[in-house]
């Protein structure tokens, strides 16, 4: 609790005010917040002055997915730089907007090509703005297989499905028995 420990490790107050990352001091021997020493240091963790090997609590290295640019060049305002997911949130929402007004089959429809949609976007456009989440192929697998299966269960809603399989009557029939 002398003051070199101090000198050669700022406090917590100070190496926020750097713009460092630190973890919130712990109370405990030695780690009392206004000691001059960090949580870190006191319980042990650090490698040496200035260095921790805890987690630090902000990222700084991550990379943009790939297609996850503007779509739109920088000076236009920002929906039209988000124009990919705005058209598939703009859908989707469409989409609820009938299942609400009692319109089940074709709202969920709209949900699901909405979804499509996206896959569609995110496979041919190089720059997709915040559509890009992940990898393009995760995002296209993803899009994609949600919206097929929404599709699909639209299509087989009862009553009076407008598709029928009929194996899946099968497996139902038995497990229901």
């Amino acid at each position: 609790m002398n003051g070199a420990g101090s000198a050669k490790r700022p406090a917590t107050g100070e190496a926020a005010a750097s713009g460092r990352a630190v973890a919130a001091t712990r109370t405990g021997p030695g780690g009392r917040p206004g000691s001059g020493k960090s949580s870190e240091a006191a319980e042990g963790h650090g490698s040496g002055p200035g260095k921790s090997r805890r987690f630090q609590a902000v990222t700084r290295d991550t990379a943009r997915p790939e297609g996850g640019g503007r779509a739109a060049p920088g000076d236009a305002p920002a929906p039209a730089r988000q124009w990919p997911l705005l058209a598939v949130l703009g859908a989707t929402g469409l989409g609820l907007l009938l299942v609400a007004f009692d319109a089940f089959r074709v709202g969920t429809l709209l949900i699901g090509l909405a979804m499509i949609g996206g896959a569609a976007l995110r496979w041919a456009l190089p720059s997709v703005g915040m559509l890009a989440v992940r990898s393009r192929f995760t995002d296209m697998f993803t899009y994609g297989g949600l919206g097929v299966s929404i599709v699909l269960l639209a299509l087989m809603a009862q009553p009076k499905a407008w598709l029928k399989i009929p194996f899946l009557d099968d497996i139902l029939h038995f497990t229901v028995r």
